[in-house]
C-alpha cells in the first residue's frame, strides 16, 4: 500500500504554486499545473484514506464524525465527517484526501442552461465558449456512467412505483461509479462496482471516481507534493511579492507552519475557502465587500421515508458484504427530474439513495420511539436488512434557493448566518414532492429523524455554494470569471485581481445550480486553468497517461513513474 501524501517535516519552504485543499477545484488544479512543469503543493487539513479504509463499522463511523457549533465541538479535526452545526443551517462536509468526492453520492449531471444565462455570473462564463470544454474534460476525468442494470435494483422498482404520485418515471443516473473494470486517465486501475451501496460512506471498492484516484494522482505522477493534516489558516502578500501560507498541523507535532508560493489556489471548499479569506481580510487583504455573500444550500435537502410498503432495500451492505446475496447498486442509480420550463426555480431533481453500511446498527435509535430498548444494537443489524427498514426510502432532492445566506468570522470561527433559510420557499416544494412519492409508497414521511436533538428543526445541506461569489467586478464578486480573487485596494480599479491569488470551488458559485454541484466544480476548475495556462503562457493537456496501471489500493505508486 503506497500512498500520495507525504509528511509536513519534507515540505519545502517556497513553491511554485500552492494548492489549498484537494477536492475537485483543488484536484483540478494540482493536476494541470504540475502537468505545466510547476513544483505544486497540495495541503488538505484532513487525513488519506486509501481504498478499504473507510469506516465500515458503526464504531469507526463515529470515531471519523466531527461536529462543530457556537457551543460545541466534537470529534477529531481531521474526522472524515465534517457537520457543522449552525443556529440557521446545517451543513456536512467531507474531510480527508479528496475532499467532498470522498463521501459524496457521486452524482454527475450538468445545470440547466437557464443557469447560466443568469445575469449574476459574468458574461465570459456564456460568452467564450470554454464552460463547454471544461465539461468536456470534467467528463473524460470523472467519467460519469449510468448503472446498466439500474432498472433491475429494489430501490429503484420502488422509486418507479413512488413516482406515479408526480406523474414521473425515474431515469438511471449518471455517477462517477465505474460498473465494469477499467483503467481510468490518471493510470489509476480500478474495479467493478459491487454494487455496495457505501458510495456516502466511502468507496472500500475502488471503483467510485474519487479525486483521490483520479486528478491527484495524475498530479503525483507529474512532480506534484502532497501533504495532509495541514490546516491553512491564512494567506497575505509579503514584500518581495510573494504569497505567505499560514497553517497549523493537525498531526502530531501540533505546531504552526509557514510555506510561500509564487501562486496560491484557495480550493479548499465553500467553507474553507471563504473562512480562510475572512480572516486573511482581519489581517490586512484587500478583498471585495462581497467576501462571505451570496452562500446557497443548492435548494438540497435529505428526507427519508419510513414503513414504505413496497420493498426498498436501500441500506448499504458494504464490502466486503454484510449480507450475502444482497445487491444494492450504487448509492444513486434512478432519480425523478421535474424540470419546469416556464419558471427555473421550480425545477427539482429528486434521487433514490442509500444509508451507508456502517449507519444500520443506528437506524432502530433514529425511527423507531424509544429504540434503545429494544435491545443490542447489534441484534438488531438483520432486522434492518430484513425487518421494517427493507421499506426504508432514503430521498436526496435538490432544486434552487434564494442565495441568501451570509458567512461571518466570530471569536475566529466561521458562522453562517440565514435567518430566514427555513422560510425558502423551496422547502415546501421539496416537502410537497417527497410527501406525495412516500404517501405513494405507503410510508411516513420524516423529513428530520434527529429533530428534537442537537440538530433541532434547521434544514441541512451537503451542497455548499458560495461566499467567493464570481463577479463582473468586485463591487458585485470576490473573484473574476477566471476565478482570481478581486483586489480591492484604495485607488484599484474595480475589476484589478491580485496578481497570482485564485478561488477554484464551490465558493465561487453566486447562485444554486439545481443538480449535484460536482460535475459543474470540476467544469469550472477546468476552464480556469486553461485561462491560467493562456494568461501565463504556460502549456498542459488533459490526456489520459501512458504506462503499467497503478493499483487503487496503492494510487501513490505513481510516484516512481514521474515524467
Amino acid at each position: 500500500m503506497t500512498r500520495l501524501a507525504r509528511t509536513l517535516d519534507r515540505m519545502r519552504p517556497h513553491y511554485d504554486v500552492v494548492v489549498v485543499g484537494s477536492g475537485y477545484g483543488g484536484g483540478v488544479s494540482a493536476s494541470r499545473l504540475a502537468r505545466a512543469g510547476k513544483r505544486v503543493a497540495v495541503l488538505e487539513r484532513g487525513r488519506e484514506f486509501v481504498t478499504g479504509e473507510f469506516p465500515a463499522r458503526f464504531p469507526d463511523l463515529r470515531h471519523e464524525m466531527q461536529l462543530s457549533g457556537k457551543r460545541v465541538r466534537m470529534g477529531q479535526p481531521t474526522g472524515l465527517y465534517d457537520v457543522r452545526l449552525g443556529d440557521d443551517m446545517h451543513v456536512l462536509v467531507g474531510c480527508g484526501l479528496g475532499g467532498g468526492s470522498l463521501v459524496n453520492a457521486g452524482v454527475a449531471l450538468r445545470p440547466d442552461p437557464r443557469v447560466f444565462r443568469d445575469g449574476v455570473w459574468p458574461g465570459q462564463i456564456a460568452q467564450d465558449g470554454l464552460i463547454d470544454e471544461g465539461f468536456a474534460r470534467a467528463n473524460r476525468w470523472v467519467r460519469p456512467a449510468r448503472d446498466p442494470i439500474a432498472a433491475e435494483h429494489t430501490k429503484y422498482k420502488a422509486l418507479h412505483h413512488a413516482g406515479a404520485a408526480l406523474g414521473k418515471a425515474p431515469v438511471a443516473a449518471p455517477v462517477v461509479v465505474n460498473f465494469e473494470e477499467s483503467v481510468n486517465c490518471a493510470g489509476i486501475a480500478q474495479p467493478a462496482c459491487t454494487r455496495c451501496g457505501d458510495c456516502c460512506g466511502g468507496c472500500n471498492v475502488g471503483a467510485k471516481n474519487t479525486v483521490a484516484l483520479t486528478y491527484l494522482p495524475d498530479a503525483v505522477r507529474h512532480g506534484a507534493e502532497i501533504f495532509t493534516h495541514a490546516k491553512v489558516r491564512t494567506v497575505l502578500r509579503q514584500r518581495d511579492g510573494r504569497w505567505q501560507v499560514a497553517l497549523e498541523r493537525l498531526d502530531a507535532a501540533g505546531s504552526s507552519l509557514n510555506v510561500t508560493a509564487d501562486m496560491v489556489v484557495l480550493a479548499a471548499g465553500t467553507l474553507g475557502s471563504t473562512e480562510i479569506l475572512l480572516r486573511s481580510r482581519e489581517r490586512g487583504l484587500a478583498v471585495s465587500d462581497r467576501l462571505g455573500q451570496r452562500f446557497s444550500a443548492n435548494g438540497d435537502i435529505i428526507a427519508f421515508g419510513y414503513g414504505a410498503k413496497v420493498p426498498v432495500n436501500a441500506i448499504g451492505v458494504g464490502y466486503p458484504p454484510k449480507v450475502a446475496g444482497l445487491e444494492v447498486g450504487a448509492c444513486v442509480s434512478g432519480q425523478i427530474e421535474i424540470v419546469d420550463e416556464d419558471d427555473l426555480a421550480n425545477s427539482l431533481t429528486v434521487q433514490e439513495g442509500v444509508m451507508p453500511s456502517a449507519l444500520a446498527p443506528m437506524l432502530p435509535v433514529l425511527f423507531i420511539p424509544n429504540g434503545r430498548l429494544l435491545g443490542a444494537l447489534q441484534s438488531l443489524i438483520a432486522g434492518v436488512y430484513k425487518g421494517p427498514f427493507a421499506g426504508l426510502q432514503t430521498f436526496f432532492a435538490v432544486s434552487h434557493d434564494s442565495a441568501s445566506g451570509r458567512f461571518v468570522l466570530e471569536d475566529d470561527r466561521l458562522l453562517l448566518s440565514w435567518p430566514t433559510a427555513k422560510d425558502e420557499p423551496v422547502y415546501r416544494r421539496l416537502d410537497a414532492a417527497l410527501e406525495a412519492l412516500v404517501k405513494r409508497s405507503g410510508g411516513s414521511y420524516v423529513k428530520n429523524p434527529l429533530a428534537g436533538t442537537m440538530m433541532g428543526q434547521q434544514p441541512a445541506t451537503a451542497h455548499p455554494l458560495g461566499g467567493c461569489g464570481m463577479g463582473h467586478e468586485r463591487g458585485d464578486g470576490v473573484v473574476s470569471h477566471k476565478c482570481q480573487v478581486f483586489d480591492a485596494r484604495a485607488g484599484s480599479d474595480s475589476t484589478a485581481v491580485h496578481e497570482g491569488l485564485y478561488v477554484v470551488d464551490g465558493s465561487v458559485m453566486p447562485r444554486s445550480l439545481g443538480v449535484n454541484p460536482l460535475l459543474t466544480i470540476t467544469a469550472l476548475a477546468e476552464r480556469a486553468m486553461i485561462h491560467l495556462a493562456r494568461d501565463r503562457g504556460l502549456s498542459f493537456d488533459d490526456g489520459p497517461v501512458r504506462g503499467d496501471p497503478v493499483a487503487a489500493t496503492s494510487p501513490g505508486s505513481v510516484s516512481a513513474q514521474r515524467s
